[in-house]
């Protein structure tokens, strides 16, 4: 099913030049973290002066400005809409939280334009952390759905007790 955008997305897509934006959003939640965390790919407006942060404000929510890499999900028929983050200038604290986890992380996914960072263009939600990979100067995490191919069928064994025509 096609993604139905905005006419000015489309437009600035598909320009030559353009002063449109993108913008990546990622809401990460975690049973471990004691609030998510809000990040931004683009430093839409500067936050605070005392200690300078800049990042995108979108429905009551302030997103963090990071160095972050995204590749927007896919649309494939067939398989689940998967995406990779890139967080890049990491330093070596960084990686300690995914050392340290063991469930998957839950990321959502908002595309927005920065000159209308309210207006959603696209978003992905309950997406799960599958691979987390980390080297000295950047943090990669895929995220995506899990497939219904992982899902047993049936649910349960097929045991007497359970399925007792079975074994007549």
């Amino acid at each position: 099913m096609p993604r139905l955008i905005s006419l000015n997305a489309r437009k600035a897509a598909h320009a030559q030049q353009t002063d449109q934006i993108p913008v990546m959003l990622a809401t990460i939640r975690h049973i471990e973290l004691p609030e998510p965390v809000y990040l931004s790919s683009d430093n839409t407006e500067r936050i605070t002066d005392e200690p300078l942060v800049y990042g995108t404000r979108h429905q009551g929510h302030t997103y963090l400005f990071v160095q972050m890499g995204a590749v927007w999900p896919d649309d494939q028929r067939g398989s689940a809409p998967k995406s990779t983050l890139v967080f890049e200038n990491v330093t070596p604290d960084m990686a300690k939280p995914l050392r340290a986890v063991l469930s998957p992380a839950s990321v959502d996914l908002t595309i927005v334009m920065a000159e209308t960072p309210d207006v959603i263009e696209a978003r992905y939600l309950n997406l799960k952390g599958t691979l987390g990979t980390w080297d000295a100067s950047a943090i990669s995490l895929d995220v995506g759905r899990e497939t219904f191919a992982n899902e047993p069928c049936p649910s349960r064994r097929v045991t007497k007790a359970c399925f007792p025509g079975v074994f007549r």
